[in-house]
């Protein structure tokens, strides 16, 4: 057997989440059920994953470390693929681990994207996919108060209550809004980030876009240092895990 880095995407919708539950289905639970077959049977190590993802959040790059055996990139792609079907996780990618390194902990950076759908009729052809915000958002705006958070700061703010992280202080790296048609795009990137930060952040962002925030509020939000402060917790299911980066790369293929 040998550690395999492993590149996925899923479909959140039908999933409790990343981490295994005891009541309900989890992406993990079915990596490592998919794992456990093609190994012919037997207990799996825990799987691990660069990034926890919750309920109806999905991802488009999400990295995840299991012990496989020694088969070629395309027949773990392959396999894994069967034997999970037909749940919607596909493996894109692997390659065997290099020595040292850990999914979660080797992480440089990770990065997620937040759809809207700024339109005033429902989009049915992405259910579970968008937020549906039928209120014109002015994501110039947006973007322009959401510079304020980039940098070395404390997150409270925008942190869950059941955060469990020992520290509030973040990096963010980048933020930006941009508009294409319909759709409005949240990207962010940190080393780590806090349980509901991005979605925090959107749900801010949203107030301000709406009109009913000024731009200078985000600034202030974030000083208090109260999750009191900020806007709503923006819906998971606008939410991707877009990706992480490592030092040297993953030779994915």
């Amino acid at each position: 057997m040998s550690l395999w880095a492993l590149e996925i995407e899923y479909d959140g919708t039908p999933f409790m989440g990343w981490q295994r539950q005891k009541h309900g289905l989890a992406i993990q639970q079915v990596i490592e059920e998919a794992a456990a077959r093609l190994r012919g049977g037997g207990d799996v190590s825990e799987v691990v994953a660069s990034g926890r993802t919750d309920a109806g959040v999905h991802a488009c790059a999400q990295i995840v470390q299991a012990e496989l055996q020694d088969l070629t990139p395309f027949r773990i792609r392959e396999a894994m693929n069967y034997h999970m079907k037909p749940h919607p996780i596909a493996v894109l990618r692997c390659c065997l681990a290099p020595e040292g390194w850990n999914a979660r902990f080797s992480a440089v950076s990770r990065s997620y994207r937040y759809v809207i759908s700024n339109r005033a009729v429902q989009p049915v052809l992405e259910v579970s996919r968008v937020w549906h915000v039928r209120q014109p958002l002015d994501a110039a705006a947006m973007h322009r108060a959401a510079q304020s958070l980039v940098g070395h700061h404390d997150f409270s703010s925008f942190r869950a209550s059941a955060c469990q992280a020992k520290t509030p202080m973040r990096t963010l790296d980048f933020l930006s809004v941009t508009q294409a048609g319909e759709r409005i795009f949240i990207e962010a990137r940190s080393r780590s980030f806090l349980h509901h930060q991005v979605r925090n952040i959107v749900g801010s962002l949203v107030r301000v876009g709406e009109g009913r925030w000024q731009e200078a509020r985000l600034a202030e939000v974030l000083a208090a240092r109260s999750r009191a402060e900020a806007g709503p917790t923006a819906p998971a299911e606008g939410l991707y895990f877009r990706g992480v980066t490592y030092d040297p790369p993953l030779p994915l293929e």
